[in-house]
């Protein structure tokens, strides 16, 4: 088969079971791809061939016992900040260039106990610190997406770029990627593919290089909602290591799709209508909102009023989070170290320096600022107060609603380099995926239109803390009434 690549996630599984073609044949066939498309669109910033491969004549001999988890031969990409044992591990940054862990994270190991393959770490935006992926130490990846109006390179979005592209592209069945303000959403609004951010801590942080701890929580990027509910399942697990880890069973969310609308209370907020937002988001959610009334669902306008606040209290919180995860680099006991300094103090401040890029060294500023002593309480407690409400918020609409709608992003992707002159313009890429992180909320973002460039766009799902059922079961109306089945047209 020639096209083994342009399989998604379920149909390659269930083709690996039929024996119609080999894990080998399957992840040979990924190789070659990103042998090809690698040099033009940067998605993979390490690949580990002869360890797939190794990997995946493991799973043929599996199958041809009749044995084999739920992911068995599946070929995936895994985002830089998974820590994987024996292959190098960066975040994204020179502060961590040349780190081999000798351990695993819990994510990971879940995906080879179940038989996953790993082709190589996908590129990401700096400690997952962006939102299009140009901040990596690595160089920005590249959308396989073009504008038709344009032949500029676009992002794919951050800081989950590399695991979108790669999917997009057909360098993987499917990626983990990880989510602090929207990482796993906007990238996967910006290349027309799936990507959900499940209920904080249902996925194990144990072994995720943290950016912020309280936010940060893991996902999968796929080619269909199906696919999504798959990988997702054994992406997530309780974790003693990971005191955030909730102890709840992971359901099938397999069975959540398909299901349609109908009876269900789908709540649109009115406060996710911003000032300037383009009139093609606008369509694109009106026709989401038609779709659903279309399946039976009753549509209810909600009221989220902290909605405003949510970017302000987040670009505190995430940077004070921050400032004290990335503290423990400092040139010491691991990490980058400046070599010639002169004193312990110019080795801290030259070691940071070199090994931190400038969106990091902004956002580690911010941190320390809102920390000190002098406005503590003005910055950094007063945005804990407002991330409880906007908590409350939420919790006040769920008995009218049983799901949320909103756009996914303010915008199609743009073009690599615009928005890099003005950190505040980048920010607002998160503006409609933030709320859910600082409430801990699941969110999924599924592809719904292009715009009039011929762009993917995306609409998002938020729903309860661990109803990610409902949130499946919604995505997948979606994903049927849209029927979304363009592809980038080849270029790489």
């Amino acid at each position: 088969m020639s096209d083994l690549t342009k399989l998604t996630l379920k149909a390659a599984l269930d083709g690996l079971k039929a024996r119609d073609f080999s894990s080998e044949e399957i992840t040979k066939a990924f190789v070659a791809n990103i042998d090809a498309a690698n040099p033009r669109l940067n998605a993979y910033v390490v690949q580990t061939t002869e360890k797939a491969l190794a990997m995946a004549r493991a799973s043929d001999a599996r199958l041809a016992k009749g044995e084999g988890g739920a992911l068995e031969g599946a070929p995936l990409g895994i985002k830089d900040l998974f820590c994987t044992d024996g292959v190098q591990t960066t975040a994204g940054s020179n502060m961590l260039r040349g780190f081999v862990p000798p351990y695993e994270s819990t994510v990971t190991s879940n995906l080879w106990r179940d038989g996953a393959v790993m082709l190589g770490k996908l590129n990401m935006d700096e400690f997952a610190m962006g939102s299009s992926n140009e901040t990596s130490a690595f160089g920005p990846v590249v959308n396989p997406w073009k504008s038709t109006a344009s032949n500029a390179n676009l992002t794919p979005g951050g800081s989950s770029g590399g695991s979108a592209s790669a999917v997009a592209a057909d360098l993987c069945l499917a990626a983990t990627a990880s989510d602090t303000g929207g990482s796993i959403r906007q990238p996967a609004a910006f290349t027309g593919t799936v990507g959900i951010k499940p209920t904080y801590g249902r996925a194990s942080r144990f072994g995720m290089v943290a950016f912020a701890s309280s936010l940060d929580q893991a996902g999968p990027i796929t080619k269909t909602v199906e696919d999504a509910a798959l990988l997702l399942r054994s992406m997530c697990s309780f974790d003693a290591k990971d005191s955030t880890s909730l102890d709840v069973e992971t359901p099938d969310w397999t069975q959540s799709l398909n299901k349609g609308v109908k009876g269900l209370r789908i709540g649109v907020p009115k406060e996710y209508v911003v000032d300037g937002m383009p009139a093609e988001i606008q369509a694109l959610w009106d026709q989401g909102v038609a779709w659903l009334k279309a399946g039976g669902a009753e549509i209810v306008e909600i009221s989220l009023p902290h909605t405003r606040y949510a970017l302000p209290a987040y670009y505190i919180i995430a940077p004070a989070e921050a400032s004290s995860n990335l503290a423990r680099y400092d040139g010491m006991r691991f990490g980058h170290r400046a070599e010639g300094t002169s004193s312990l103090t110019d080795l801290y401040e030259t070691s940071r320096a070199e090994g931190f890029g400038k969106e990091v060294q902004r956002r580690l500023t911010i941190g320390a600022y809102v920390l000190s002593a002098g406005f503590y309480d003005a910055y950094y407690v007063r945005a804990l107060k407002v991330r409880r409400r906007i908590a409350m918020d939420f919790d006040a609409v769920w008995d009218k609603v049983d799901a949320i709608l909103t756009p996914s992003t303010p915008s199609a992707a743009f073009a690599l380099g615009d928005k890099q002159i003005d950190p505040l313009q980048m920010y607002l890429n998160d503006i409609f995926t933030v709320t859910a992180n600082l409430a801990g909320l699941p969110g999924i973002s599924v592809p719904a239109g292009v715009d009039k460039g011929g762009l993917p766009l995306g609409l998002q799902v938020i729903g309860k803390a661990l109803d990610e059922a409902t949130v499946f079961q919604v995505a997948s109306a979606l994903e049927e009434a849209a029927g979304f089945v363009a592809k980038p047209e080849k270029w790489w």
